[in-house]
């Protein structure tokens, strides 16, 4: 009862606010519900967060941090990062990295018709319970290259709205891509310098602001021989340090709330996707697709997904951080993202620190571009 009475809380307080002058809110520190003791409100929200551990029950921690500003900050406080609860949040979540532990399950829908593909978060183990929103892409051919425009909204993919999140742009030949940031750099975050950068609303930025943060790129197989697809990410967001144990993370665990985001950039603006090995040398991670192995019985080659992919198809793939940069260890054999087919239009997204959730689905949706000589 109490927690669907605060889910009200939002509204109640504009309605408060329109009947109140501004040196009466000011007075009662923002709203009356700051005024509740600290003691009891801090107990209060740390259970709600608790009990409210997955979607779409956690719909209430949310309407808690916009009660008023005493609330927000003690749900910042309470609130983990995804790389440390494994939970997706708020919207910023999705620019944050994932769970250190385990792979955070998720899905692809595609829509044909439409050249949409939304990505969702698996609540159970079954794919049709629907999942939680969370992003949503659509494919735009130009005479050049194709773009992916990727929103927060699931019907909305301009560029002038505050629900951009970024996009995906190939080359002419389908076999290279860029990702890029739909947040403007913020000074400093430059490798060796600040490594955090607040992001507290998803501010809208113009296309030709937008940063590259990760270059992909598809093997030319123009020999046809036989095999899957070789693909590299050069990730310029994200140091190589952060796999290795007690290494340098993209995010300072100790500081950043909800509200913040991972660095915009460790790299030089100037990166080119095809300029790997500067990337590794000057400490990006650079992932590759784990090599599979060939099944002599079933005359093809096989990958093993956990039972999370059914169907075989060229497009499903399993990256793993490249050891280029030093003698192989433990953290290059985890997987850090995996994509497969399990229907006609329907695919699981497997994610893991130290990449985010939108990066993963900038990745995976590089793979549904058909290039004929990569295969």
């Amino acid at each position: 009862m109490a927690i669907k009475c605060i889910a009200r809380l939002r509204s109640r307080r504009v309605v408060q606010d329109q009947l109140q002058t501004p040196n009466e809110v000011e007075a009662e520190g923002g709203c009356c519900w700051a005024n509740l003791p600290q003691e009891l409100l801090w107990e209060v929200l740390l259970r709600i967060e608790e009990s409210e551990s997955i979607w779409p029950q956690r719909k209430y921690v949310v309407a808690c941090a916009g009660v008023c500003r005493c609330w927000r900050f003690i749900i910042q406080q309470i609130v983990k990062l995804p790389q440390l609860s494994g939970k997706l949040t708020f919207p910023i979540s999705v620019k944050q990295p994932g769970p250190k532990d385990s792979l955070l399950q998720c899905f692809i829908k595609r829509n044909r018709s439409t050249q949409t593909y939304y990505l969702y978060l698996g609540l159970t183990n079954s794919l049709s319970d629907g999942g939680k929103f969370l992003l949503a892409a659509r494919k735009c051919r130009r005479p050049t290259c194709t773009d992916y425009i990727i929103s927060l909204l699931a019907e909305d993919f301009s560029k002038g709205t505050n629900t951009y999140a970024g996009r995906l742009r190939s080359n002419f030949l389908g076999t290279k891509f860029t990702v890029f940031d739909g947040q403007s750099p913020q000074a400093g975050a430059k490798m060796g310098k600040s490594r955090s950068s607040r992001l507290a609303n998803l501010r809208q930025v113009s296309p030709s602001s937008n940063y590259p943060m990760a270059h992909i790129s598809y093997e030319l197989n123009m020999l046809g021989s036989r095999g899957p697809r070789r693909m590299q990410c050069n990730m310029n967001t994200i140091p190589a340090t952060s796999i290795a144990p007690g290494g340098l993370d993209p995010t300072t665990q100790a500081e950043l709330n909800p509200y913040q985001s991972t660095p915009t950039s460790f790299l030089s603006k100037s990166a080119s996707m095809e300029n790997s090995v500067s990337d590794q040398k000057n400490g990006g991670l650079v992932l590759i697709n784990k090599a599979p192995r060939w099944h002599e019985q079933l005359q093809c080659w096989c990958l093993n997904f956990h039972g999370r992919v059914t169907i075989a198809s060229v497009k499903n793939f399993q990256l793993v951080a490249s050891p280029e940069n030093g003698p192989a260890g433990p953290e290059h054999e985890k997987i850090i993202l995996q994509f497969g087919k399990v229907g006609k239009d329907l695919f699981t997204m497997d994610y893991r620190y130290p990449i985010s959730v939108f990066q993963a689905f900038a990745i995976c949706l590089s793979s549904f571009e058909t290039r004929i000589a990569c295969e």
